[in-house]
């Protein structure tokens, strides 16, 4: 963990957001005290986007089928037709 000093801190705020999205943690400190901490978000769980990436393709298969290919919807459009 970094320390940095209130003011210079401030003075180099986006460089330090920087170093925190790239996972690092920075403690501020005023006269020698952590007074805050920079810490990157918590990683989602990859378990919540296995389900989202299972429930996508459920949805998928679940769908009903157009019925038009992707050719013919842009000849539609060529044609100045709405889709």
């Amino acid at each position: 963990m970094r320390e940095v000093a209130a003011t210079e801190a401030r003075a180099r705020f986006a460089e330090l957001l920087r170093q925190v999205e790239y996972g690092e943690t920075v403690a501020i400190t005023r006269h020698g005290r952590t007074v805050a901490h920079l810490t990157p978000p918590p990683h989602r769980d990859s378990e919540a986007r296995e389900a989202a990436v299972a429930r996508f393709r459920a949805w998928l298969e679940r769908r009903r089928p157009v019925g038009v290919t992707t050719d013919e919807i842009l000849d539609l459009i060529r044609e100045g037709r709405r889709f």
